[in-house]
């Protein structure tokens, strides 16, 4: 799990607009995460906390991520980890772009200006089977109460357009929507409402994890769904409650724009870790 020679083991704190992840710099010395581990480590009070774990590794491009969710098990994508983890890697190399993988598929970053960090979230996966959902159905018209949208992003998502996002009980929308039968693998959870022209304010229920200020992932989805619904076009400015995120869905795939900030870096001591054993 560490090396004898490191006394514990180094991660690094980082988050997009409070959506918050725990990295694990794995390129140099295999770390093996189990998910009885990425729970402990996920508790907000026995362990550090995140909505995310990233494991950064060497891969066919400049690096491979994996994810894990707070629940311990794993998720194919995760936008704001994406852009954290190109932002440091970009920092660390000079660069303005990269090239990464991830069980989504491979990836595109590029250092946006001013700060902020882009990353191509690939294309929307839209047929029922590729969400992944049950049974074939319109993905754009959901039976389920609320007329929500299904959209693939690596991970499944189902977006409900409300008049009021911030009426919305998500902790009660958010695990029933999350464990409809709809969705064989579980889901995220999206309330969104259309501010105004491709401006829209959106709150997050993350499958695994609960209650997330912000999610790139959801975010895409819901650029895409409303998109798709004829509500905005495909450029969207997205409000979340840790933030705001830029979304344009192009001919190359979904492109997510924003701030990014690794807070500090620290040392799971031994014992911790041994205690995880």
């Amino acid at each position: 799990m560490y090396s004898d020679q490191t006394p514990g083991l180094p991660f690094m704190k980082m988050h997009g607009l409070g959506n918050d992840f725990v990295v694990f710099d794995a390129r140099a010395e295999a770390i093996d995460v189990t998910p009885a581990m990425a729970q402990a480590i996920g508790h907000r009070q026995f362990g550090v906390g995140f909505d995310q774990l990233a494991v950064i590794t060497r891969g066919t491009g400049d690096a491979h991520l994996t994810f894990y969710n707070s629940d311990g098990s794993l998720s194919a994508a995760c936008g704001n980890a994406t852009r954290c983890i190109a932002r440091y890697l970009m920092d660390e190399s000079g660069r303005d772009s990269l090239h990464l993988t991830t069980a989504r598929g491979d990836l595109a970053a590029k250092d946006a200006g001013g700060g902020l960090t882009s990353v191509n979230m690939g294309h929307p996966q839209l047929n029922w089977d590729e969400v992944p959902l049950a049974r074939e159905m319109d993905t754009l018209h959901l039976p389920i109460d609320g007329d929500p949208v299904a959209t693939g992003m690596g991970n499944p998502h189902c977006t409900f357009f409300v008049d009021d996002a911030e009426a919305v009980d998500l902790s009660d929308l958010g695990p029933r929507a999350e464990h409809d039968p709809l969705y064989p693998e579980r889901t995220n959870v999206q309330v969104a409402q259309i501010v105004g022209p491709d401006h829209i304010r959106m709150r997050v229920w993350e499958r695994g994890v609960g209650v997330t200020l912000a999610s790139g992932s959801s975010s895409c989805a819901t650029a895409v769904a409303a998109a798709r619904r004829g509500l905005s076009g495909r450029a969207v400015r997205i409000d979340l409650d840790g933030g705001t995120l830029h979304i344009d869905w192009r001919e190359d795939g979904v492109w997510m724009t924003g701030p990014t900030a690794h807070v500090f870096s620290g040392t799971f001591t031994p014992e911790f870790l041994e205690s995880l054993t």
